[in-house]
């Protein structure tokens, strides 16, 4: 196997271990788009090693684990649009007679001449 598929599966591993240790200390959300993409990297890394080496079922399991990261990233990825897009609604569709219903401020005169 060359040094470069071995650099590729140190580096998955690197990233799976990395992205464990975040979310363990709680730096990051299991359910965070950041940690789902560490997922979906350190699987293709470290399955590309194991079908470099004939590891048939350890490229199975990361190709399941990297399939598994990449829903959840999606899913991350429609609810940020759909919490933008809420967001969003939520300010164009203010009602129009909202500023009509405030009382005017009555401005202050101070006559420091007196």
């Amino acid at each position: 196997m060359s040094a470069f598929v071995t650099a590729l599966g140190w580096l998955g591993a690197v990233t799976c271990l990395v992205a464990y240790v975040l979310v363990t200390r709680g730096t990051w959300a299991p359910s965070s788009g950041r940690y789902q993409l560490a997922n979906v990297v350190s699987g293709a890394l470290m399955g590309t090693v194991a079908a470099a080496s004939g590891v048939w079922p350890s490229f199975v399991t990361n190709l399941v684990w990297g399939v598994v990261g990449l829903h959840a990233v999606v899913v991350a990825l429609r609810r940020r649009a759909r919490r933008r897009a809420e967001a969003r609604d939520a300010v164009v569709t203010l009602p129009a007679a909202a500023p009509a219903t405030l009382t005017p401020a009555v401005p202050v005169v101070v006559d420091l001449a007196a």
